[in-house]
């Protein structure tokens, strides 16, 4: 099946790869479209997690303040200062704002929660179980869901991305490194809400 022009250059700039790739997915998907996308999707996905070794210190600091009410400044790295200064890397790190202003996370990754936190939420976790009567043998099993689904609201990469509920922000943030080709980061943010101190 032939693949039009057209086809071609919306999956080069869908996916940020070049003519000749995009032309070859097209064709290996039989000139389907989505399919093609997909299966570059999962390719990107695996090109991203190599490059999250590679040190990223350019970058930019972003902010998004919403109504005068809710504030947010975040920091995004990536490893040149040529990304830093394009418009998709401006708009990657200015959506991961509204994320935070929407969804008040308060970790950037599971590996920024302290232990103690984790062992808090884990005890009142078993002691909400054994109060309702639950069975002695599945109590370590329906604790451990208890506490992956509290921390998943609370870790900013575990959460669902506000612009597309079928992905994650860690999906978000791996579709991007295949975009720019480069390893990104989101180092840090400040989330402040008027009236709500820590």
């Amino acid at each position: 099946m032939g693949v039009s022009i057209e086809d071609i250059k919306k999956l080069k700039e869908l996916s940020g790869i070049g003519l000749t790739d995009a032309k070859t997915a097209l064709v290996e998907a039989d000139g389907d479209f989505d399919k093609a996308l997909e299966v570059l999707r999962k390719k990107g996905v695996t090109k991203a997690e190599k490059k999250g070794d590679r040190e990223a210190r350019e970058g930019l600091i972003d902010s998004y303040v919403h109504s005068g009410r809710i504030g947010v400044i975040v920091e995004v790295n990536c490893e040149t200062d040529f990304v830093a200064r394009t418009d998709g890397f401006k708009s990657f790190a200015h959506n991961i704002a509204l994320q935070i202003a929407s969804m008040s996370p308060t970790y950037v990754s599971e590996s920024d929660i302290p232990e103690e936190e984790i062992e808090r939420v884990r005890a009142e976790a078993k002691e909400r179980s054994l109060a309702e009567g639950k069975p002695a043998a599945m109590i370590d099993k329906i604790v451990d869901g208890q506490v992956k689904k509290y921390f998943a609201e609370k870790v900013l990469l575990s959460q669902v991305y506000i612009m597309d509920d079928k992905q994650t922000v860690q999906d978000f943030l791996k579709e991007n490194v295949a975009k720019t080709g480069e390893n990104l980061i989101i180092r840090q943010f400040k989330r402040i809400e008027l009236g709500v101190s820590e």
